[in-house]
């Protein structure tokens, strides 16, 4: 059963993205859920927290390429899913199929004092960022030619907008002030790994967020009105006390830039 383009973690604000993409592109595809149901011939129920497992699902769809969107934060398959799987995907794309995987600005500690390039070297300061690490090493051992992509805060599509959409309809949240990122419209990125697929010859390391670095409470602001919330209403605050959140891990998105037809939609309207 062979396909054009498998995805990994298919039931993401991301995944949902990419498959709605692909079936645009007129694209042969398939995707995996695990937590968040799915219905429909393309999608398939598996739990890919095991190697072999991994490669029997690999085997079985024979892609020409593989876009992995699968992670969890935190829990009991931190390791798995999001440190050992990227591993195991690449260790079967490195002569079958092209990859694209996805990883975090939070691979980094924020500390630098200005956007972080492909070539700064790691610094995380969470378990979750230091699991992205292990799983950028892995991909590029196993599969120099797959392109890891480092992304940032996420929202839009075609559904609820994501997490970041549900916490500014949240009563009471307060939004850091003093933390730094590189929101980008997830339409976009999903375009851009779909470009990426036909472009074999990027490989290694690749930052794609978008070009407006805001703190917390400036992206809450902007994304008020589209679910229906004064942004004057929001309040912001320090997020130094919490433990393990880099200040500033916005990206340098430049090589991108220069590489992509895709153009990076950041905050709303620009």
């Amino acid at each position: 059963m062979g396909v054009d383009l498998l995805i990994l973690g298919g039931s993401g604000l991301l995944g949902t993205a990419l498959c709605e993409a692909a079936s645009s592109a007129g694209l042969r595809w398939a995707a995996t859920h695990l937590t968040t149901e799915r219905s429909g011939e393309e999608w398939h129920l598996a739990d890919l927290s095991g190697r072999e497992a991994t490669f029997e699902l690999l085997n079985r769809f024979a892609p020409e390429a593989v876009i992995n969107a699968a992670y969890v934060q935190r829990g009991s398959h931190l390791d798995a899913l999001t440190a050992d799987l990227p591993g195991w995907v690449a260790e079967r794309t490195a002569t079958r199929a092209r990859l694209v995987q996805l990883s975090s600005d939070v691979v980094f500690d924020g500390e630098l004092g200005r956007p972080y390039r492909e070539g700064d070297d790691p610094s995380p300061v969470n378990e979750y960022g230091a699991a992205k690490v292990r799983a950028e090493r892995a991909v590029a051992a196993n599969d120099p030619h797959a392109v890891i992509v480092r992304t940032s805060l996420l929202w839009g599509g075609s559904g609820d907008g994501g997490s970041h959409m549900a916490l500014v309809q949240k009563p009471g949240v307060r939004f850091f002030t003093d933390e730094y990122r590189n929101p980008i419209n997830v339409d976009s990125l999903a375009a851009a790994c779909l470009e990426l697929v036909d472009r074999p010859e990027i490989s290694g390391l690749l930052h794609i967020a978008g070009p407006d670095r805001v703190d917390r409470l400036t992206f809450a602001r902007a994304l008020a009105p589209l679910v229906g919330v004064d942004p004057h209403s929001l309040q912001g605050g320090s997020g130094a006390e919490q433990p393990g959140r880099p200040a500033d891990v916005s990206l340098d998105s430049s090589l991108a830039e220069s590489l992509l037809s895709t153009e990076l939609q950041g905050l709303p309207g620009h």
